[in-house]
């Protein structure tokens, strides 16, 4: 029986040794934290449990999905499915029915009551040129490049929380060929691929904990808590090693084995997302703090996060009951700065006083910026070392599908080769 050995639990890593033990190969995995989950994970503060960040999943999340259910879990169950819904606490912003494309597009912009008929013109013919290319464009433009022609409302209102909500890089520096990816696979897919699923439990329930148990089961052996040194080598022919660590991690272990792949991947920069945990004390019963369990925020120098999520909503747990997280994409600033602005702008747009700070998660290296003409590193590495993660060539951002379709891809390629 072949061997592989993965470096790295998160879910890109379990991704692949999910396939590769379903393909026949005996599976070994490293992880240096004491927890499987990498970025999305549960954390816990003073006995709360809570996440290392939010991750909102759209229904484009296919493998992300089928993977779930391979574990033996139901989405229906652990998700909260919902129309995209992009409104700020005013209703301005996009919203679509629960209808296939492009119809749910139509109907959102023409109820999109913040845009006037000027800017919903200005949109769909941006829209329908992206379209007519096939939803490609020149590798060197920006997302901010892309929509020379519309209007500044519309752009504001529209594209720059879809670009940050997707991309985590701000609209000037993000890559306009990855949008529009992203788009298409989104809002000209299949039924309900732009819907929203938010999480009802902690990350780690969500799969990292499934794919542990099944994993043992199957014979994998998981190693937890060990930092490696240096990067393993393959027994024999026919075994394979595969870095599922983050970029910095894999340049680290590859410097001497691929002086060129490491470097590539040490050059990738990243950008920082801050999560600010906040609870707000609700009367009586009551379980919801905001209308919706996931809401647009109108963001700004002084205003910087962009969404608030309402976990006592989507949670049965009756600690989740008033806790909010509101998340900074592109993050900048201090850990107390920040939980300070996003608690006076939580306060004041939600009409929410007295919330009172839980804690603050920053991760400074949360993803890969991602950039126009972004080359990043291949899958393959040497003979018989390979990677995988959301950061390798691919055609997708630092998401968790990206993550997991490049851990499936290459023990496909593995097996193959």
């Amino acid at each position: 029986m072949k061997r592989l050995t993965i470096v790295g639990g998160g879910w890109a890593g379990l991704a692949a040794a999910v396939r590769a033990t379903t393909l026949g190969w005996q599976v070994r995995l490293l992880e240096a934290a004491p927890a499987l989950g990498g970025r999305a994970r549960r954390i816990e503060h003073l006995g709360l449990v809570l996440d290392n960040g939010p991750h909102l999943l759209i229904g484009a999340y296919t493998h992300t999905l089928a993977l779930m259910r391979q574990l033996g879990l139901n989405p229906h169950d652990l998700l909260w499915r919902s129309p995209l819904n992009l409104r700020n606490p005013q209703g301005r912003g996009l919203s679509l029915p629960a209808l296939p494309a492009p119809w749910n597009l139509l109907i959102g912009l023409m109820g999109a009551n913040a845009l006037d008929w000027r800017d919903k013109l200005s949109l769909l013919k941006v829209a329908a040129s992206w379209q007519r290319s096939g939803f490609e464009c020149a590798p060197n433009l920006t997302v901010r490049d892309l929509c020379v022609g519309l209007r500044p409302n519309a752009f504001n209102i529209l594209i720059e929380p879809l670009c940050v909500s997707a991309l985590n890089t701000p609209t000037e520096q993000a890559s306009a060929a990855v949008f529009l990816r992203v788009l298409r696979d989104a809002l000209y897919s299949a039924p309900g691929s732009a819907d929203f699923l938010l999480p009802r439990t902690d990350m780690s329930t969500l799969l990292p904990d499934a794919a542990l148990v099944w994993l043992q089961a199957q014979g994998a052996q998981m190693v937890l808590g060990q930092h490696q040194r240096t990067c393993p080598t393959p027994e024999n022919a026919g075994d394979a090693v595969l870095l599922a660590c983050p970029a910095w991690e894999a340049a680290r272990l590859t410097q001497t084995i691929n002086p060129q792949w490491s470097a590539q991947a040490g050059s990738l920069s990243h950008q920082g997302i801050a999560t600010i945990y906040l609870r707000c004390n609700l009367p009586g019963e009551q379980q919801a703090t905001l209308a919706r369990p996931m809401m647009a925020l109108d963001s700004g120098p002084l205003a910087p996060a962009q969404f608030v999520f309402d976990r006592g909503a989507l949670s049965q747990d009756r600690a989740q009951r008033g806790v909010l997280a509101a998340v900074v994409s592109a993050c900048q600033g201090e850990r107390d700065a920040l939980t300070q602005a996003v608690q006076a702008q939580i306060e004041r747009q939600l009409k929410l006083p007295g919330l009172t700070p839980i804690t603050t998660v920053v991760e400074r290296r949360a993803t890969f910026s991602c950039t126009p003409g972004l080359v990043r590193p291949s899958a393959h590495i040497a003979p018989g070392l390979w990677a995988c993660g959301d950061h390798v060539h691919g055609p997708y951002p630092a998401t968790l599908e990206g993550a997991v379709r490049s851990g499936l891809e290459v023990v496909d390629q593995l097996t193959q080769g």
